[in-house]
């Protein structure tokens, strides 16, 4: 007789439940984190986005075991992050953005020397994965300068094989990319898909720039003053909110504003009506659908559908988390 056994699903490798965190000072108590609950999958990448103060870097402080939690359960790669701060350590790489874990006066090769023996990497191993890392992210001409000595774009490329070197499972990253200018940013993020792509490392990724959740994350969770307001993908994120794709036609001719297009609106009218552009709601109709519409009134000679601006459908998810009668 053949045995079947139902298959389970993989443990997240990150999990809270209620996780609540306070911060007093004399009388005053500040919650930063209320009641978060949310769980991550292996594999996963995963965008944590809100405004200055919504509660997001104290929530990583408490995965990574700096800060403790005043309530609720925080597990990382299925271990309590306060009481098995060094496994988890071994587990994941962290980057803060405007904080370093190389050192400062020494040149870079010397940084990843010392990270490999504190995390106990073998010789054999830790020269092949310095020099993976150091090849995929083009480091070769820096590895004898001193890092304070970098470009902020060479030093946060370094930043990232560093927290890369010991192969973590999870991989968080706190505005990585901020300050950088637009090449620095497209390498890091070529970088990171390829990375997970073969090593299928899970990434949180908290960021004010949008680009980078567009490009790196296939999910989204939304945090606003402390609490969680949105959690799913970036369409459905624009979804909840209404939020509108944008057609932007260029015409053979200058028409006359493309006003009643069916399921659509007027937004834009340039060139004597060259190029005219016209929002519609996605869930109501297709550009498809009213390109044809268009089609039957005009030539059309080229086309480019817009997304809807990230930080504007953030921006409303805030307005309707904070609306009482929402």
């Amino acid at each position: 007789m053949t045995e079947t056994r139902a298959a389970t699903a993989p443990a997240p490798i990150i999990e809270t439940q209620d996780l609540v965190r306070d911060f007093r000072r004399g009388a005053r108590r500040t919650r930063a984190v209320d009641h978060m609950s949310f769980a991550i999958r292996p594999g996963e990448a995963v965008g944590y986005i809100g405004a200055n103060g919504a509660g997001k870097s104290t929530t990583i402080k408490m995965l990574t075991g700096i800060l403790k939690p005043t309530s609720g359960l925080a597990r990382t790669c299925g271990l309590d992050p306060m009481r098995q701060r060094i496994q988890v350590a071994r587990q994941v790489g962290v980057v803060f953005g405007q904080r370093s874990q190389l050192w400062w006066d020494l040149p870079l090769h010397e940084s990843f020397t010392i990270l490999a023996a504190i995390h106990r990497l073998d010789a054999a191993e830790a020269r092949a994965r310095t020099a993976r890392l150091v090849d995929q992210l083009e480091m070769g001409p820096q590895l004898d300068t001193p890092v304070r000595s970098l470009s902020l774009g060479q030093r946060m490329r370094a930043e990232i094989a560093a927290a890369l070197l010991h192969s973590p499972r999870l991989l968080i990253l706190d505005e990585p990319t901020i300050g950088l200018d637009v090449l620095s940013k497209q390498r890091l993020r070529e970088f990171l898909v390829e990375e997970r792509r073969q090593r299928g490392t899970t990434l949180l990724l908290t960021t004010h720039d949008m680009g980078d959740i567009e490009r790196l994350c296939g999910r989204v969770l939304v945090v606003d003053r402390g609490r969680l307001a949105f959690d799913g993908t970036l369409q459905g994120l624009a979804a909840t909110v209404g939020a509108e794709r944008l057609l932007v036609i260029d015409l053979a001719e200058p028409t006359m504003p493309l006003e009643g297009v069916p399921r659509a609106r007027l937004v834009g009218f340039e060139s004597d009506g060259l190029r005219q552009r016209l929002a519609f709601d996605a869930a109501q109709t297709t550009a498809a659908a009213v390109l044809a519409d268009v089609s039957r009134r005009a030539e059309v000679r080229d086309l480019t559908i817009e997304e809807p601006d990230i930080e504007d459908v953030v921006r409303r998810i805030y307005a309707t988390s904070r609306d009482p009668h929402s």
